[in-house]
């Protein structure tokens, strides 16, 4: 009797692969692909655009081994099951796999699941399903729309400005925003204004309260002479209370967590970077090694945009909530979440915890800090979310001094509801002391406090996710490798969480605005947002959305060509060329300004400049900046800027973020600038491009 053949699953990565053979058990072969097997050429457009705007893709070199494997795998196995991730990005790796291993269309079978759990595996492995090619084709709309952008603009790019640039769909917008952001605050002139905070004396205790009012006029004191003059007004005139409001204020718990909600959480409470919110939760989706327990996925698929949760889930927070908290925790009826963003897709979940009974208190032995942290944000959001309402008493106490209005307020929590878990959203609980209408007030001391109005802060990651969103723009799997690709092309520098925009990102975006206001427009950019999500609805076809983008593109790409006079950036200095004594003049370059010999070609002399771009501390000193500069021949190196004393170089830009595996130095390696540690070759390759 012959030996009955596995089935092959394939996936995308080794750590999703070992959670899923767990499960499947030894009649199952499951595999990972890397990631594409196929994508389009990078030494070409790889895009015919005279065909339908056909993709020519091609098994990149990475991807070679990985294929042999699997076609040899194939050859020996009974089928073929695709179970790579749920959205459309996943949708298109099954299909190139299937593609690159020749699998006739019948014969293929796709799963999706939101969670790697052994539940949500054996169903999805009873209720296959085929390839998805709305999904198929929306991904490959997008992918096909930023290739003709990117790899059409950035030659103009290069011969109108200078070379190296680069210009891309989405992420030119965002460089927009942070660009108009910086401008603005340029612009803002700060004024000052004045605060006034007196201290009673009420009884044996004090009571704080602020002037608001001045003869029933909203407070606008703007000199030093006022604020002092209103002060001693206030000391010498009589205060009592003129009323006392008791009002019961209901906080409802958040919505659960959606792609862009935690990536704004996690940089707003743990300070981490997009790319490094979607890195840690990829690793709990994919599953951690609980003990005895085995690899496990710890929360659901982490790119949704869905507030959704499926009914067993609720069931099972209700459950523990109530078990935890008692029954005046949790709702009469359960919490149902609606997303009203446009384009949502409510068949995906939220992200939640795959099993609540997996808490972080009884895994934290088993998870690193930064996953832990994260997990906790998830799991005591899911809970919040099923969990009755906090219950505010809030106390508006008015003084009257004259023709002047203060107000004092108290605040106590009545009923917790949902703050009993979810600790990120405190209350600064306030007790005002007992108090009468008509009771006279003494007063201890008047503080006048001087301020000055803010410009509009900076944009940092999350705010930045949260603008996109709200704008329309981009989608789950899109807004890490936007802000990680506009940082690595050095248009905007990321300082203390907040992005600056660079010389470099102000002339590109310039550029554009001037020439083709519609690539970075706002409005345009989420109507296409718009397009593809209908392309993955079945309401629209791939090439109708490429044939209206493309003609007018290209009429005015050959309009630039000719129209556009070569932006002349050199400016002169008075510095002598040590090498062939010609003045040297300050070039623009990729990494920001260089001086270079103004006889160039014949002599090509460069030299940095002292606002060369600052990178991050020198991780071998400590106390220098890593900057860009260029050897003799004009290749850019990273290294200390206070050589000699500092021998600190890399060939490889250096990154702030340290290894996830060993704390060792990371650089941006290769052609995809893929981040990699110096010390154990750990490569970050999490992000989908």
């Amino acid at each position: 009797m012959s030996e009955k053949k596995p089935i092959l699953v394939v996936v995308e990565s080794p750590t999703k692969a070992k959670t899923i053979s767990q499960i499947l058990g030894k009649n199952y072969l499951v595999e990972a692909s890397m990631g594409h097997l196929r994508d389009l050429p990078k030494a070409s457009l790889g895009v015919d655009v005279e065909k339908q705007f056909t993709p020519q893709y091609v098994i990149p070199t990475k991807s070679r081994k990985t294929v042999t494997k699997l076609k040899k795998l194939y050859e020996k196995s009974q089928e073929l099951i695709l179970a790579t991730d749920e959205d459309r990005e996943g949708e298109a790796i099954g299909w190139h796999v299937a593609e690159a291993l020749k699998v006739p269309s019948e014969d293929i079978k796709r799963i999706v699941f939101h969670e790697i759990t052994e539940e949500a595996i054996k169903e999805s492995i009873n209720n296959p399903r085929k390839i998805d090619f709305d999904l198929v084709s929306a991904q490959q709309a997008r992918r096909v729309l930023d290739r003709l952008v990117g790899y059409k603009l950035s030659p103009l790019l290069w011969k109108k400005i200078f070379r190296g640039l680069s210009a891309g769909r989405v992420q030119s917008v965002a460089v927009r925003l942070i660009v108009e952001r910086e401008r603005e605050r340029e612009k803002f002139k700060s004024e000052e204004y004045w605060k006034i905070l007196v201290d009673y004396k009420a009884g044996n205790d004090s009571l704080e309260a602020d002037l608001i009012k001045i003869d029933d006029n909203a407070l606008n004191i703007n000199n030093e002479a006022e604020a002092q003059k209103i002060a001693e007004e206030i000391k010498n005139d009589e205060s009592k209370v003129l009323d006392i409001k008791n009002v019961e204020r209901i906080r409802k718990p958040g919505v659960p967590l959606t792609t862009s909600t935690l990536q704004q959480q996690a940089g707003t409470k743990l300070g981490y970077s997009v790319k490094k919110t979607m890195m840690v939760a990829q690793q709990l989706y994919e599953g951690i090694k609980l003990g005895s327990k085995g690899q496990i996925g710890l929360i659901t698929y982490m790119r949704t945009d869905s507030y959704y949760i499926a009914p067993r889930a609720i069931e099972s927070a209700r459950a523990w909530i109530k078990s935890n908290f008692g029954a005046d925790y949790i709702p009469d009826k359960a919490r149902i979440y609606k997303t009203k963003k446009k384009g949502a897709q409510e068949a995906h979940e939220a992200i939640r915890p795959a099993l609540f009974e997996n808490d972080p208190e009884s895994i934290k032995e088993f998870l690193s800090n930064d996953q832990l942290r994260l997990y906790k944000i998830i799991w005591e959001r899911t809970l919040a979310s099923q969990m009755t309402d906090a219950i505010i008493d809030k106390v508006d106490l008015s003084i009257k001094s004259d023709n002047k209005l203060l107000l004092a307020q108290g605040v106590k929590v009545k009923f917790p509801g949902f703050l009993k878990i979810y600790t990120k959203m405190p209350i600064a609980e306030k007790t005002l002391p007992p108090i009468e209408v008509n009771q006279k007030l003494n007063v201890k001391t008047v503080d006048a406090q001087q301020k000055f109005t803010e410009p509009p802060a900076r944009f940092s990651e999350p705010t930045l996710v949260k603008t996109l969103e709200g704008l329309g723009i981009g989608r789950p799997s899109t807004y890490a490798p936007t802000i990680t690709t506009i940082i690595g092309r050095g248009y905007v520098r990321r300082e203390t969480k907040q992005l600056i925009p660079q010389e470099v990102g102000y002339l590109v975006n310039d550029f554009l605005v001037e020439h083709f206001p519609e690539i970075v427009n706002t409005e345009f950019t989420a109507n296409m947002e718009d397009k593809l999500d209908k392309i993955a609805d079945g309401e629209m076809k791939y090439i109708d959305v490429l044939q209206e983008f493309y003609p007018p593109f290209a009429e005015k790409l050959a309009q630039k060509e000719e129209s556009v006079v070569k932006k002349d950036l050199d400016e002169v200095t008075d510095e002598i060329c040590d090498k062939c004594s010609k003045s040297m003049v300050i070039k623009m370059g990729r990494f920001g300004k260089f001086l270079a010999c103004s006889g160039f070609p014949e002599c090509k002399n460069t030299k940095s400049l002292n606002n060369a771009v600052v990178i991050m501390d020198c991780p071998k000193c400590g106390s220098g900046k890593v900057v860009a500069k260029r050897t003799k021949r004009g290749k850019v190196f990273w290294g200390c800027n206070t050589y000699p004393n500092c021998e600190f170089a890399s060939w490889n830009e250096p990154i702030p973020e340290k290894c996830p595996t060993c704390k060792g130095l990371m650089t941006l390696n290769g052609k995809d600038k893929i981040p990699t540690c110096i010390e154990c070759g750990f490569a970050d390759k999490e992000i989908k491009t």
